[in-house]
């Protein structure tokens, strides 16, 4: 593109590059307002989840385990449906680290020890 714009500026009339350049500024304009337009209403990525063997929900977590040689035998605690980001530190914006457990609702159950026997 630069090199089409240097080439009107040689090759053509002084008058005629600046109504090319206009135009062309104009469609650049044009186009950064849709791209702006685009990132604004596109849909919201998953949080980031920063430390390894971390758990991070938008919504309920019922149980999370994320240590190893974890013996579980119960079945997962209820946890009560609701809408997401409506429990405690739903508006947090902290990731959680390593074997971290993070969710915009309400945990039932996080297991992140090693070694760990319920029965």
């Amino acid at each position: 593109m630069v090199v089409g714009l240097l080439l009107v500026v040689a090759l053509v009339d002084l008058e005629s590059g600046d109504r090319i350049a206009s135009v062309v500024g104009a469609a650049v304009g044009v186009l950064g307002l849709a791209v702006s337009v685009f990132a604004l209403t596109r849909p919201a990525s998953d949080p980031a989840v920063a430390g390894s063997r971390s758990v991070q929900a938008g919504g309920n977590i019922g149980r999370a385990v994320t240590g190893d040689n974890v013996r579980v035998t119960d079945p997962a605690p209820h946890v009560a449906s609701g809408p997401a980001g409506q429990g405690p530190g739903a508006n947090d914006t902290a990731v959680p680290g390593e074997r971290g457990v993070s969710a915009g609702g309400s945990i039932g159950e996080a297991i992140t020890g090693d070694g760990t026997r319920q029965q």
